[in-house]
């Protein structure tokens, strides 16, 4: 944990402990410096993140104030212990039923896996695709087949070395959506009967792809602040002939889990040491709510290993289904898959999303989805606080845009998913996450919807019915 981190984590417990209570000021960085022996720089970014998390509030001229906000009472979960050996996947007709449940748009979006389309500048967007599909060049649905438009891989290019990744536009294989590119990596390494290993718990879509492809998955301990047991992993190596590791490493899906930047070195180092390839979905990691986003780990990629997968789909336009895989070594395998199943991405989006990456102001807006998500992740906790009972735990994402909830053992989720249904809202339940139909009594709730309406009645509706299930 960075100096930042460490005194943000302090500051936060004086917080939820009553040390500092509501409206009471903040050292000034100055003082702040003094007392613990840091920079101003450490300082600005421990209160960046504080108040990026709803914590404390800058006043004009004043300085910084705790906010007025109810004390975050409940405790974290527990390392999650999945059960050991191999599983063969048989869950794609159970997730499908949960999800085409919650499909209606008149219900409340807890259990939604997209933030509000209202978050994105999908006007603009528009205007950047009817321009492209005006001026389209006919040559261009030759020219931009696998791999994919050169500009736009240009522009991809440019944002990996922004974040310290030396990335060249040839390893990057444009591909319909981060899902599609699961797929193509899994088809690229794995055969039907090999293993792969994944986080516990995992994101449903790479469970489905397993079992889609005949895998076997093999699930690995995970905290839900920090992300996979590097032991536990470094354990199934040996005892299992796993072919490749299909993880989350930044704000995980459904955890929000943050693997912290060393451990990422760590991971990387062992999976080299065993030649197992590391197929790494990072959708979410540009979503963060401290100063810096987290090491990306192409970043670390010495031997080309990593297939780096991520999309515009959670940041920008989800509705466009374009995503990428930086793929390291294995870019020509991916390529040939690619033009073996679904041929081409749509070429007016790929051209579109190019000329936005290079004038449309991204970062900007991203800044901006950051800022809202952070509010919204604040808001979202102090109304489970409020409103769930007493032994409901929670972990609190540093990014991305879902809470993990662990409640009481006697709450069924399924049933609990069925009845908020019932009455208009939608949940995750927490066997939608696991190969085994664990965590059946954890919830995954979206706190990416600002818009929604009735969403603090619908999470005291959901803490009634929790609290009569236990």
């Amino acid at each position: 944990m960075s100096r930042y981190q460490q005194l943000a984590e302090h500051t936060t417990n004086l917080i939820t402990q009553g040390v500092l209570r509501a409206g009471e000021r903040l050292p000034s960085i100055r003082d702040a410096c003094r007392a613990h022996g840091v920079s101003p720089i450490t300082v600005t970014q421990a209160y960046y993140q504080l108040e990026s998390r709803g914590l404390i509030e800058a006043r004009p001229r004043s300085g910084y104030f705790v906010r007025a906000r109810p004390a975050l009472q409940l405790a974290e979960p527990d390392m999650s212990q999945p059960p050991a050996g191999a599983s063969e996947l048989q869950i794609s007709d159970f997730i499908f039923r949960i999800l085409d449940s919650v499909k209606d748009r008149a219900v409340v979006p807890l259990g939604s896996s997209f933030p509000s389309p209202t978050l994105f500048p999908l006007a603009k967007l528009g205007r950047f695709l009817a321009h492209a599909a005006r001026h389209l060049d006919p040559q261009a649905t030759i020219s931009d087949l696998p791999p994919g438009n050169a500009e736009l891989r240009r522009q991809l290019a440019l944002r990996y070395l922004a974040r310290g990744a030396p990335v060249a536009p040839d390893e990057i294989v444009i591909t319909s959506g981060a899902l599609e590119g699961i797929n193509l990596c899994l088809q690229a390494v794995t055969r039907p009967g090999d293993l792969i290993a994944v986080e516990s718990p995992t994101f449903y879509a790479g469970l489905q792809a397993a079992e889609r492809l005949g895998l076997r998955v093999v699930e690995i301990p995970t905290h839900p602040r920090d992300g996979v047991s590097l032991k536990a992993l470094a354990d199934i190596l040996q005892q299992h002939p796993v072919k490749a590791c299909l993880l989350m490493l930044n704000f995980a899906n459904p955890s929000g889990s943050l693997l912290p930047d060393a451990r990422k070195k760590e991971l990387l180092a062992l999976l080299r040491r065993h030649q197992v390839p590391l197929i790494e979905d990072d959708v979410y990691s540009e979503l963060y709510f401290g100063p810096q986003a987290p090491l990306c780990s192409k970043a670390e990629d010495s031997d080309g290993l990593v297939m780096h997968i991520s999309s515009f789909a959670k940041c920008l336009a989800p509705g466009y289904r374009l995503g990428w895989v930086a793929a390291g070594r294995f870019a020509g395998q991916i390529q040939r898959q690619k033009l073996s199943t679904s041929l081409a991405t749509t070429v007016p989006v790929q051209i579109a999303l190019a000329d936005y990456l290079k004038h449309g102001g991204y970062d900007h807006r991203l800044r901006q989805l950051r800022r809202t998500l952070a509010e919204q992740e604040a808001l979202l906790v102090a109304a489970v606080n409020r409103h769930f009972p007493p032994k409901t735990r929670l972990a609190r994402p540093q990014g991305g845009y879902f809470l993990w909830l662990e409640l009481p053992p006697t709450v069924d989720a399924l049933t609990l998913h069925q009845q908020a249904l019932a009455l208009g809202i939608s949940t995750a339940p927490g066997p939608i996450f696991s190969a085994q139909r664990a965590f059946a009594h954890y919830l995954r709730l979206n706190f990416g919807h600002p818009d929604s309406p009735g969403l603090e009645a619908a999470v005291a509706t959901l803490g009634r019915l929790a609290t009569a299930l236990c």
